[in-house]
């Protein structure tokens, strides 16, 4: 869990991305085997806020991931050198029929409910 007291002392800029996956058909499974260790794994992270991944209701070869963490500086210069991340950087792209899209945020408001998914 991050310690929101530090991310202000440490003024880190936290950010949000939306990552677009589109899959070939049928690598729907393959691209789920291979996220979501890497989703397991990232929670324990210093910096890592929060992360969701999504299937389209009607196009179940296209993901979206939400993640949020503390630190832009920290994710780009640490979180996405480390094995786990590099292993799925190299694999990633032989299950896309095109490039993923990436979005960067920057969050204006928070409202959350915890609810199970």
């Amino acid at each position: 869990m991050v310690d929101l007291l530090l991310v202000r002392e440490k003024n880190m800029q936290s950010f949000t991305m939306l990552v677009i996956n589109w899959v070939k058909p049928g690598c729907e499974g393959e691209y789920r085997h291979l996220v979501e260790p890497v989703l397991d794994t990232m929670r324990y992270e210093p910096t890592f806020i929060n992360t969701v991944l999504h299937e389209d209701a009607e196009d179940s070869t296209r993901f979206m991931l939400y993640e949020t963490w503390a630190d832009r500086d920290d994710f780009f210069d640490v979180q996405m050198k480390k094995s786990y991340r590099l292993e799925l950087e190299e694999i990633l792209p032989g299950l896309l029929r095109v490039p993923r899209e990436i979005t960067f945020f920057k969050a204006l408001r928070g409202d959350f409910s915890f609810m199970p998914i």
